[in-house]
């Protein structure tokens, strides 16, 4: 959600009981602020929050004028000093896909993990076991990108692709119809295509190549992973990801007022493909 729309979009998000109190809300009204002139950013967004057992962790994002350039992702525990967090790599995910359970609350806590590593002497191969140790700023890290790139949502309409190539959040963008707003062909991934590459010229052949772009929720695996509901007497649509529980997206029809916010504890809901 639009850290300059952050009060209103707090309020429209509030019905999966996903709120803040009132001096969190004030801390980061005044703080968001100060990180986007601080950093320069086109737009920060908030991104949401992550329940540690000790403390949670507060994620913002900053975006640059291609609105899917890669984003700078800072996190806090008080809401008021923001910290950068380095880039996710493959190597990252990778590393930390073996950490299980709930997070602690503090970046510099380590997990332990013990695995086998092949080891030689001579013509001798023996396996020995080696624990290492893994950063929970690393496992934060790779779940804010895994999260991102699962389910981060946009609706239809609100980025145009220019000619030249860069991606600009749309001025005239003024919301989805209330039938439009059903559908979950009318939401985009919020993040470079990756199934879009694959299509056929005639499946493109449909499409607008400066609204369609990215890749739609439609056709997410496993077929039922997200929960589309209105609310309010239909002035409000939202969709709840049931991959990743924790993240809400909402849209108020014929409006501008979309975003979407995640507090849970970073765990993704293996078990899905067998409760649908």
């Amino acid at each position: 959600m639009d850290a300059e729309s952050l009060l209103l979009s707090l309020e429209l998000a509030s019905g999966s009981g996903q709120g803040l109190s009132p001096d969190r809300r004030a801390s980061l009204l005044t703080s968001l602020m100060l990180v986007k002139r601080d950093y320069r950013y086109d737009r920060v967004l908030f991104w949401g929050r992550i329940l540690g057992l000790v403390a949670d962790y507060y994620i913002a994002q900053g975006l640059s004028e291609d609105q899917l350039a890669p984003r700078k992702t800072l996190y806090s525990l008080n809401c008021m000093e923001w910290s950068l967090l380095p880039p996710a790599t493959e190597e990252m995910v990778a590393q930390t896909s073996v950490v299980k359970g709930r997070f602690m609350g503090d970046p510099s806590h380590e997990y332990e993990h013990t695995e086998l590593q092949k080891m030689s002497e001579g013509e001798k191969v023996f396996e020995e076991e080696v624990v290492v140790q893994i950063k929970e700023e690393t496992r934060l890290v790779s779940v804010i990108d895994q999260i991102d790139k699962a389910v981060a949502v946009i609706p239809r309409g609100a980025l145009f692709k220019t000619p030249f190539g860069p991606i600009h959040v749309n001025r005239t963008f003024e919301g989805l119809s209330l039938s439009e707003a059903k559908k979950l062909s009318s939401y985009f991934h919020f993040r470079e295509p990756v199934e879009l590459k694959n299509k056929t010229l005639l499946e493109k052949a449909d499409l607008d190549p400066s609204l369609d772009f990215m890749d739609p929720l439609e056709h997410d695996i496993p077929k039922g992973s997200w929960s589309i509901q209105m609310e309010r007497g239909n002035a409000l649509v939202v969709l709840r990801s049931l991959l990743w529980p924790g993240l809400t997206f909402f849209h108020a029809p014929r409006t501008k007022n979309c975003g979407y916010i995640y507090v849970g504890t970073g765990e993704k809901n293996i078990d899905l493909p067998f409760m649908l």
